[in-house]
């Protein structure tokens, strides 16, 4: 089978390092926006200032991390920490830290609906440039309704979205390749006289990313993509293993290709395992911001009407904890020792963050990373 767009595993660009032969890959998580990925009140979480993300990316290139991924917000989630309404745009403050970090993927996170294709491709070149050819666009449908009506766009539906999408990253993909003028017409876009020089750095192209959890969703990745970003189900090894291998199956199956697939982790660690699992109900327990949390979960449509409620409180506490994602909890050794086992899952990378995202990383760095260094991982 001869895929419609080839996937970059195969042969990938050698200047970009998220395809290194390294057993598990690693990225930071939403150092653009204000609280990271904690949707908690306790002092020392990640302030929206410059000094910090860049702060966070030079830790990164420390521990040669591979990937630095923003997350897209263009307005909070309310609540007593209005979790995330301060932040970076992200192309902006890829092309500013492609400039202070010399070891990693530089992701752009764009919403399709709000960035016009001809633009993005233009912005993405632009960064790999900068960035000496380490670029990676991470493609999302959009999802939240405030956003939408930020920028006078009505939602359409979840299928609508990516009908969209496909279009927009044909356009961007024929941009980055083509060297001769053309003429799209598609149902939501209109280009005459396509054209994009200088092309960037990467041949034949520069990485794509998304995180597709619904089937059609799946599917887009699959097709189009190069990385696909899951949402873990439940915090089951097993369960992650298979969830893994549908994805990578789906897209060998269906469209003959190979995707990376990725996951986020959140780190709570300390002394003893006792004293992590104190500080993760000091700021998940007492200094949630429940209704930021709630917020979020009900823009993604996850409220008592589909989940139950036992299953809804899981969600939000994990919410606060690290954006829902796998938590790594414990000492130095049981942080590696968790590590170890999602590799084993045949996960290819994974990001982290931190409640207090720079004190962690830092402690991260210093005492936990020489460790997964020794076991292999790194």
């Amino acid at each position: 089978m001869k895929p419609e767009v080839p996937s970059l595993l195969a042969d990938p660009p050698a200047s970009n390092p998220l395809f290194n032969d390294r057993k598990l890959k690693m990225g930071t998580f939403c150092s653009n926006l204000k609280h990271g990925c904690a949707i908690s009140s306790i002092e020392g979480t990640l302030e929206a200032t410059w000094p910090a993300t860049v702060a966070l990316a030079r830790l990164a290139d420390r521990m040669e991390y591979e990937a630095l991924v923003p997350v897209g917000r263009w307005r909070g989630f309310g609540g007593t920490t209005d979790f995330n309404g301060a932040g970076f745009e992200c192309y902006s403050w890829a092309a500013g830290i492609a400039g202070t970090n010399e070891s990693s993927a530089i992701f752009a996170t764009s919403h399709v609906p709000t960035v016009h294709p001809v633009m993005a491709a233009k912005q993405a070149t632009t960064i790999d440039h900068i960035s000496g050819g380490r670029f990676v666009l991470n493609v999302v449908t959009g999802w939240n309704e405030s956003e939408f009506r930020l920028f006078g766009i009505d939602v359409p539906d979840h299928d609508r979205r990516y009908d969209m999408a496909v279009e927009w990253v044909e356009i961007i993909r024929r941009l980055w390749t083509e060297h001769e003028l053309f003429d799209y017409e598609g149902e939501f876009y209109r280009i005459g006289g396509g054209q994009l020089l200088p092309k960037p750095i990467q041949s034949p192209r520069p990485p794509f990313m998304n995180a597709g959890g619904s089937e059609r969703g799946r599917h887009f990745a699959a097709k189009y993509c190069d990385v696909a970003f899951i949402v873990v189900v439940n915090h089951d090894m097993d369960d992650l293993k298979a969830q893994i291998a549908t994805y990578k199956d789906l897209a060998r199956r269906e469209y003959g290709r190979e995707v990376a697939v990725w996951t986020h982790t959140y780190i709570v660690q300390g002394d003893t395992e006792k004293d992590a699992r104190d500080f993760y109900d000091h700021y998940v327990h007492e200094h949630g911001d429940w209704e930021a949390a709630t917020n979020l979960t009900e823009g993604l449509g996850i409220n008592a009407q589909t989940v139950p409620p036992e299953a809804l409180d899981f969600l939000r506490e994990h919410f606060i904890a690290g954006w829902a994602g796998w938590p790594v909890i414990g000492t130095r050794e049981q942080i590696v020792d968790t590590y170890l086992d999602l590799a084993d899952t045949g996960i290819d990378g994974v990001l982290t963050s931190w409640a207090r995202y720079e004190e962690g990383m830092e402690e991260f760095a210093v005492e936990t990373y020489p460790l997964m260094v020794e076991a292999g991982l790194r």
